[in-house]
């Protein structure tokens, strides 16, 4: 079946200086009319118990850049200006909805400089993009070519910590199944290993932020000896943002490869709901499971999953599929991180991360015919095993373990 998304698709570019000037007006413009509404908001509701809505904030605009302080407003695209209002109607609605905190200032230092454009403030053709209040078009390097016939519906440009500029075009695109397949995988992630596959194949964890940890800690070094606010100090900044970028890029070049494999050679993916918000509390393994990046690993499995047909199945963060005998389902009691191959009572010789890829298939597997939900449960009393495993024998009768 195929897949109508948008997708967005993200470019280099190299602006010249006028262009890099009017883009960093537009930025600054962008941060300030953002502060000032959220300001408002807040200040509407503590003072009166009022709630400002995006219209509201929308004719506040227009009177700001009537006054004399703000006319500075009025000398870039007001559409940048117009989305990041509706942007902060988006984060207050997320706010109220609780899934999200209360917005916050934008910093001038921390924040994400970009803006985004919507159809009437660029004009796209034939492969050339030209924003409002600019001349020439950008010089974007097109890595890929976007969908055939597509036209942008809205265009985003930001500059990221190392000076890099960047356009993303968001596009309808029509996305074709991936080739049918019966196969079907469990997922095992990991440090050592970054994921263990249930058919016994170890990944290597490159480690990206490891191998460059020394050029890290260096260009840190040197940008601790600058006088703030001294343009020697922005240079040593910059030089840590390149770093950081470079291990970034190299990491999602990765997971990207290795989340577009996994996804065209099997229809269905079963992994671990993994929280790594608690398990980065762990000083002594949190920088390593940062490097190692779980959660994007899941987002990419996610949204590819779902464009290209296949079926994710995400197993209960507190199955214990380390600690359970794949041969007869019986669950040791205590397994410490360090014990990287474990007996069974059994005799069946385990190694920790395949056999708990292996479980993690068995249990999505179950999850897939049965429905609902795997989570470990107390033993029968009739049988001496654990009633989970034997509804995922149940439901996986028949189904060879790889």
């Amino acid at each position: 079946m195929t897949t109508h998304a948008k997708r967005a698709f993200k470019f280099r570019f190299y602006p010249t200086d006028a262009q890099a000037a009017e883009l960093s007006r537009t930025f600054g413009c962008v941060r300030k009319v953002y502060n000032l509404a959220l300001e408002a908001r807040t200040a509407a509701w503590y003072q009166h118990q009022e709630r400002v809505n995006y219209n509201a904030t929308s004719a506040m605009l227009t009177a700001w850049k009537k006054t004399e302080e703000l006319t500075y407003l009025s000398e870039v695209s007001s559409v940048p200006l117009q989305q990041c209002l509706r942007h902060l109607q988006a984060a207050f609605t997320s706010f109220f909805d609780g899934r999200a905190k209360y917005p916050r200032f934008k910093s001038r230092k921390k924040s994400r400089r970009s803006a985004e454009y919507t159809s009437s403030a660029f004009r796209y053709r034939d492969g050339r993009l030209t924003l409002a209040k600019m001349r020439e078009p950008l010089d974007i390097v097109w890595s890929r070519p976007l969908p055939d016939g597509a036209t942008p519906s809205t265009v985003t440009v930001s500059q990221d910590a190392a000076g890099r500029w960047f356009v993303s075009l968001l596009c309808d695109d029509t996305i074709p199944p991936a080739p049918a397949t019966t196969r079907a995988v469990g997922i095992d992630a990991g440090i050592t290993s970054l994921v263990t596959l249930s058919t016994g194949e170890k990944i290597t964890n490159p480690r990206h932020e490891r191998r460059d940890r020394a050029r890290l800690a260096k260009a840190q070094r040197e940008l601790s000896r600058k006088t703030k606010d001294s343009a020697n100090r922005e240079k040593a900044r910059r030089k840590v943002a390149k770093v950081h970028a470079r291990i970034a890029d190299r990491r999602r070049d990765h997971l990207h490869k290795l989340t577009t494999r996994l996804v065209r050679e099997n229809q269905t993916v079963a992994i671990e709901d993994l929280t790594v918000r608690n398990m980065v509390k762990n000083h002594g393994l949190a920088r390593a499971i940062s490097d190692a990046a779980w959660r994007e690993l899941r987002t990419m499995l996610e949204y590819k999953c779902a464009w290209y047909g296949r079926e994710l199945v995400t197993i209960d963060r507190w199955f214990p599929s380390s600690k359970l005998c794949g041969n007869c389902g019986t669950i040791r009691a205590k397994l410490p991180l360090s014990v990287r191959e474990w007996t069974c009572e059994c005799g069946t010789v385990h190694d920790r991360d395949a056999n708990a890829a292996q479980n993690i298939l068995a249990a999505g597997l179950a999850v897939s015919a049965c429905g609902g939900g795997v989570r470990p449960q107390r033993e029968s009393s009739r049988t001496g095993r654990s009633s989970m495993k034997q509804e995922i024998q149940r439901a996986t009768a028949g189904t060879p373990r790889p």
